[in-house]
């Protein structure tokens, strides 16, 4: 196992050879690369299933352990075991007066005492019962001890007779289901001896297992090394995007906003000349339409002037309202006429010809440009990293190509085939012992059966003779006049009652011995390997050498301080965990030493370091378009007066609403007297009337018109916003423009760096991955355990399982019907009186006193 374990340091060398690796002294801060999916390491399936199941014959094994538990109750002597395992029993033997030794073997007595009584009560037994058999024979020889041939007569005979045999019957019951308690473990024994070569064969096919992956699972970690070699030149290949989308990124969070306020300024520019060309075109058509209004009225104006000179509006010839209402008609006559001004509002053509003259340069072009410069970093980045790119590139090939080498110098399918042989070589000679062990086993079935043999016959004894004298008794006939047939059963009850005598001291002999063997097994070995109690002796510091604090990683490393004992040995095993971490082999090699940091990194990081960006080709906004930029500022906007033109847009058409001002005409013209005034008035009214049908309303109405005043009203509300402040607004915008090609010139190199360094982190953690990966197989994956502890397992399935419970259970049954053979004995004897023929027996006689008993020859 040490040997395989060693094997799995190639991989690690591998990874040693091909780089220098260091500690980064500043780590770079990056959220996790793109997870890589390195697939399943593969691995062979373990057959063995460590796990024992006794199936019915488990109750017997409950019973006995309860048994076992009732006898010993003590916990388990980890403290005494230790001190008598580092003394190695040598002071106890030599030195066993010392008072600390004394106190040993007090400990141990007192720790076994329940064993001890037990055994002792057996040996008294097995010593005693042919004793007394031999006394009872002798007895029985001198007629007594029931030997006398003769049995009084009593009243309850029959009773006493029914009960012994009831009881005999009962005893034998328990006699039998010990026997077969016995011949069930017996044979549950022989049975599972079978199944040992099947578990070895398991276990061996395990190890086989494990020698043919592990060579394969490291080729495995060697060969994905192409999944982290492929993602890393996929981004170089696409550090265009990547590194200089980044760059971009970051710039353009600047960048973006100073060109986006130079594009709205072209918008201002395209919305502004429009604004002036709307005003001046409005103008026109208001100018034209309110030209020929104004002139119109002024007709009318003059027409009633003229008319309120005739005679009949004067004091003199007309009455005093006509003259009154002729002053009223002429001091209104002012509000005939035009309310909006527009010929006084002054030409935008200035300002529009200097407009003109701004957009013959394209702004918006020029903006545009601007951001296909920006937007031209990824490609600009892919031309000047071209060089590193090669270098990284040549760099991660030589590294795979130097895993590839380096995995072919160290022997690891050599070692792996001299383990190989090893397993064989044991193997077989596992299965040279096989017709050894069948051969014992053999033996110890007969002599278990023979064992087993010796109670049956004593029962058959016994059930023959309960038979015979059950069928042949006669309750007519008198104890000499019985039938043969009872008295056979006499004879077999006695013939019974000698066995017993005879094979309870090799029985009870047999029964203590297993019992002083597998009861201790099960007390000291199997119930606290379950607990793992054995493991912490096992484990005691400088138990195995006084110079090793813990053995195992004395001897295999010769580092007793190492933490590696026998229990976690074991249950890392038990977890399939692989044997680098199972065995500590970072003793050996420390992985998390030489992949503490991202493989290769000095080589990558310092190519990668070693990239320059260069932006200043980048040109946000040509000469020329500041320039427009300042001509826009200048056009002359702020020259307007736009309260004027707000002003008269804001008016309506006429002073007074003409029909209103017919209306009130009429009215007063009406008061007149009838005549040439009131006729002439009345023409004028229907002139007016006529204007306002024909001019006025189609002013209000006409979408020429009421498109002019509002595109006047909106454009003239723009352009003085616009006008508003426009100088600074273009210095701002210029400014943003130059601090934005500032950064890019001058300040970029830190943003520069900052993603380089993101890029070279995601680079390298690409590498991270696959040594994390690596350490993770390593320890989960590479070389599995299992079939280590299976083998552990095995041996205590073996051991305790098959033939410690087994045992002890054939003790358990052999020992209680042995035990039972006492009753049986005494209650034999005593119903033997009732079935065997008499030789005298006791006969009452009329003639002789009442009451008188006599006995008949």
């Amino acid at each position: 196992m040490w040997k395989s374990g060693i094997l799995l340091l190639q991989l690690l060398w591998v990874l040693q050879a091909s780089g220098e690796l260091q500690q980064e002294t500043e780590p770079r801060r990056l959220p996790p690369p793109g997870k890589l999916d390195f697939g399943y390491v593969p691995a062979g399936v373990y057959e063995t299933l460590a796990h024992y199941e006794p199936g019915p014959i488990g109750i017997l094994f409950h019973l006995v352990h309860g048994f076992l538990y009732v006898v010993q109750p003590n916990a388990f002597p980890e403290d005494l075991i230790v001190r008598l395992a580092k003394d190695k029993f040598g002071a106890i033997q030599t030195e066993y007066q010392k008072p600390e030794n004394i106190v040993l073997t007090l400990q141990a007595i007192y720790y076994e005492i329940g064993f001890l009584v037990c055994s002792a009560v057996g040996l008294l037994f097995a010593v005693l019962m042919p004793l007394a058999g031999l006394f009872f024979c002798m007895c029985r020889c001198c007629d007594n001890c029931g030997g006398e041939m003769h049995q009084r007569q009593r009243k309850n005979a029959d009773c006493r007779r029914g009960l012994l045999g009831t009881l005999l019957f009962s005893t034998s019951l328990v006699i039998t289901i010990g026997v077969l308690c016995a011949y069930a473990a017996n044979q549950n024994l022989s049975s599972q001896v079978k199944n040992i070569r099947r578990l070895v064969n398991s276990n061996m096919r395990d190890l086989h297992t494990f020698a043919n992956d592990t060579p394969m699972q490291i080729d495995y970690l060697i060969s994905q090394y192409a999944t982290a070699k492929n993602k890393v030149i996929y981004d170089l290949d696409n550090i265009g995007p990547l590194l200089g989308g980044r760059i971009h990124d970051q710039l353009d969070k600047e960048v973006n906003p100073a060109l986006d306020r130079a594009l709205n300024m072209a918008g201002a520019m395209r919305e502004t000349k429009e604004a002036l060309e709307n005003v001046s075109v409005g103008l026109e058509v208001l100018k034209e339409g309110t030209g020929k209004l104004n002139f119109n009225l002024s007709l009318v104006r003059t027409s009633i002037n003229r008319t309120l000179n005739d005679p009949g509006c004067h004091d003199e010839e007309s009455d005093a309202t006509s003259a009154q209402l002729c002053r009223n008609i002429r001091q209104s006559l002012s509000q005939l006429q035009i309310s909006a001004n527009y010929t006084r509002l002054p030409k935008v053509n200035t300002q529009l010809e200097k407009v003109n003259d701004v957009m013959n340069t394209d702004l918006s072009a020029i903006v545009q440009r601007g951001y296909a410069s920006l937007n031209d970093t990824p490609h600009m980045v892919i031309e000047q990293t071209r060089s590193v790119v090669e270098n990284v590139q040549g760099l991660v090939d030589g590294i795979g190509n130097n895993i590839s080498s380096f995995s072919k110098i160290f022997p690891v399918q050599n070692c792996l085939s001299n383990f190989t042989i090893f397993i064989n070589h044991a193997h077989a000679k596992i299965e040279d012992q096989y017709p050894e062990i069948d051969q014992m086993d053999f033996y110890r079935w007969i002599g278990c059966i023979a064992l087993c043999c010796m109670v049956v016959l004593v029962l058959a004894f016994n059930y023959l003779g309960l038979l015979c004298g059950t069928l042949g008794y006669d309750k007519h006939a008198s104890p000499t006049t019985r039938g043969c047939i009872s008295n056979t059963g006499g004879t077999m009850l006695m013939a019974g009652v000698g066995f017993s005598f005879l094979f309870s001291c090799v029985l009870m002999g047999v029964v203590t011995l297993f019992f002083l063997a597998g009861g201790n097994m099960e007390k000291l070995f199997c119930e606290p390997f379950h607990t793992k109690e054995v493991f912490k002796v096992v484990d005691t510091d400088y138990l195995v050498n006084p110079e090793w604090k813990n053995f195992i990683p004395g001897y295999i490393y010769n580092d007793s301080d190492l933490e590696l004992t026998a229990e976690s040995l074991y249950s890392t095993y038990k977890e399939n965990k692989g044997i680098y971490s199972a065995m500590r082999l970072d003793k050996v090699f420390n992985i998390s030493t030489f992949l503490n940091t991202t493989l290769f990194t000095k080589e990558v990081v310092g190519q990668l370091d070693g990239v320059k960006i260069d932006l200043r080709g980048i040109i946000l906004l040509e000469s020329e378009g500041k320039q427009n930029l300042l001509d826009f500022s200048e056009v002359g906007l702020s020259e307007i007066n736009y309260a004027d033109y707000l002003e008269e847009v804001n008016k309506g058409v006429t002073v007074v609403d003409l029909l209103s001002f017919a209306r009130e005409l009429e009215a007063q013209t009406d008061l007149m007297p009838r005549g040439g005034l009131q006729t002439a008035l009345k023409g004028h009214i229907g002139t007016l009337r006529q204007i306002h049908r024909q001019q006025i309303i189609p002013m209000e109405q006409a979408m020429k018109y009421v498109r002019a005043r509002s595109a006047l009203n909106q454009s003239m509300r723009f352009l003085e916003r616009t006008a508003s402040d426009l100088p600074n607004k273009v210095l701002a915008v210029i400014e943003a423009i130059e601090a934005a090609q500032y950064l890019i010139s001058q300040n970029a190199t830190q943003i520069i760096n900052q993603e380089t360094g993101k890029y070279t982190a995601t680079i390298v953690g690409y590498f991270h991955q696959y040594i994390e990966w690596v350490k993770t197989s390593l320890v989960m994956e590479v070389a599995p355990c299992k079939p280590f502890s299976n083998m552990v397992d095995t041996v205590e399935i073996i051991t305790c399982s098959f033939l410690v419970d087994s045992m002890n259970t054939f003790w358990m049954g052999l020992g209680c019907s042995t035990l039972f053979l006492l009753p049986s004995v005494i209650l034999a004897v005593k119903l033997a009186k009732y079935y065997r023929r008499m030789d005298t027996e006791d006969v009452y006689d009329d003639s002789s006193v009442s009451g008188t008993w006599h006995f008949t020859l």
